[in-house]
């Protein structure tokens, strides 16, 4: 567990330091989407070690979350209203 965990911390950093050095608007959405499905896998794997189902629900959320933050923000970069 803490080696899956550890392998998730080392990308959260690779994203960090993309989000930070990120020469467009574009590299640091991806940072910050990739930096989503980290935490959505260190949730998941913290339910199955811990055995706590409801982190199963808040990550399934999570996921939501960052998939409709990653539609809006391409939509803004792309500079067309949310509704097309």
């Amino acid at each position: 567990m803490s080696v899956l965990v550890s392998i998730l911390a080392i990308g959260g950093f690779l994203c960090l330091f993309r989000i930070y050095q990120g020469p467009s608007i574009s590299d640091r959405a991806v940072g910050v989407d990739i930096m989503g499905i980290l935490f959505v896998g260190i949730t998941g794997l913290s339910a199955l070690f811990y055995d706590l189902p409801y982190l199963i629900d808040l990550s399934i959320s999570l996921a939501l979350f960052s998939f409709i933050g990653t539609i809006a923000l391409a939509k803004y970069l792309e500079k067309r209203s949310l509704d097309d």
